[in-house]
């Protein structure tokens, strides 16, 4: 995961995913909250070393007054002898409860029941919430659903989805909640079932992720009070920007500085189109590229589409005579020829020549 950025932002990253269990069990103690429900994806690697695996242990056994019940996932499924029977070896501390299969959990000190769906497989194409409807408690007991997998059929049948589960649980297995992971941005389904997203984002594509979910449950028939909370430390962001003069770059450069008062906690995903001259062009780089991106955590820049426009002026400063102005000039022709393979060619050669002619002006090499 993260091989799009370098070494030292992807240490950063992988940080910050285990530094969100310490914010969590923070934000727990301020709020007098004494569980914490994780449903699916501890781990996103089967086979983690054991320092990996240990480590997000070792962040929830500090807050040992917070219980936390956490659900195999499809990244990390119970497995025989797989990694969390590795994690029961290791020992598991006191304050924490895997739920490995579908046995209801009776909740210390409270009128509640956990649901667990724990995944044995990385996909399946049963509910394994199915089993919830038959599940016979008290009608005082607060029934708590904890799953992990997917509400939509994206155009199949159920049948032939993995991990389905049906959105309608809440209601056939008399639930006073559901409490769903596997889509990385929160997202509230319907009154009794959200998906509460990963506390730390972790890709360009989440929509609403990098937050967790409060949740009081009065009685079993009240409706639950859900409150969605901020937990991540890194801001996942996507722009695309037109460009055609130095006034639409500076546009774009504040545009970017405005995304996050913590610029060195945000990541930036960057198309630009448009065609630009030269000129132009270096200010894109001095700005934006080499600019604004020095106070970013990372900047990628798809300039695919964007597109060399040398003018005149752009010709005269690479050379007002000789042969380098000449073959400034061929370029500038074989780039006004159209959009074939030797145009496209043309206006690189000609924007890499006039780029280091500023470079070697300004004294680099």
């Amino acid at each position: 995961m993260f091989g799009f950025v370098d070494k030292s932002v992807m240490g950063l990253l992988q940080e910050a995913r285990l530094s969100v269990i310490s914010r969590l069990g923070k934000l727990a103690q301020e709020n007098d909250i004494c569980h914490i429900l994780v449903a699916g994806d501890v781990y996103d690697l089967e086979h983690p070393s054991q320092r990996l695996l240990n480590q997000p242990m070792e962040r929830m056994r500090v807050f040992d007054n917070i219980t936390w019940h956490l659900l195999p996932g499809n990244h990390d499924p119970q497995r025989p002898n797989g990694l969390w029977d590795r994690v029961r070896k290791a020992g598991v501390p006191d304050n924490i409860e895997i739920y490995s299969e579908p046995i209801p959990q009776h909740v210390d000190g409270l009128p509640m029941v956990i649901l667990p769906a724990p995944l044995h497989h990385k996909r399946t194409l049963h509910d394994p919430t199915e089993y919830m409807n038959n599940v016979d408690l008290p009608e005082e007991t607060i029934r708590v659903g904890l799953a992990h997998g997917s509400i939509a059929k994206f155009g199949t049948s159920a049948e032939n989805v993995s991990n389905y589960i049906d959105p309608t649980r809440p209601e056939t297995a008399n639930l006073s909640y559901l409490a769903l992971g596997d889509w990385h941005g929160q997202k509230k389904i319907n009154s009794r079932c959200w998906y509460s997203g990963t506390p730390e984002n972790d890709a360009f594509n989440v929509v609403n992720g990098g937050k967790a979910l409060i949740v009081e449950i009065n009685s079993p028939d009240a409706l639950p009070n859900v409150t969605p909370i901020d937990t991540g430390k890194y801001t996942w962001v996507r722009l695309s920007h037109q460009l055609k003069d130095q006034e639409d770059i500076d546009l774009l450069e504040r545009k970017i500085r405005n995304q996050s008062d913590e610029l060195d906690c945000c990541l930036i995903r960057l198309t630009v189109e448009g065609e630009l001259s030269l000129e132009d062009q270096d200010h894109l780089r001095n700005k934006v590229v080499d600019g604004v991106s020095a106070a970013l955590c990372h900047l990628e820049v798809n300039q695919e589409n964007l597109f060399s426009n040398p003018t005149k002026e752009d010709i005269d400063q690479i050379d007002v005579g000789g042969f380098v102005r000449e073959a400034a000039v061929r370029l500038k022709e074989l780039a006004d020829n159209g959009g074939d393979s030797r145009s496209e060619l043309a206006r690189e050669a000609l924007l890499r020549l006039y780029l280091e002619l500023k470079k070697s002006e300004h004294g680099f090499s």
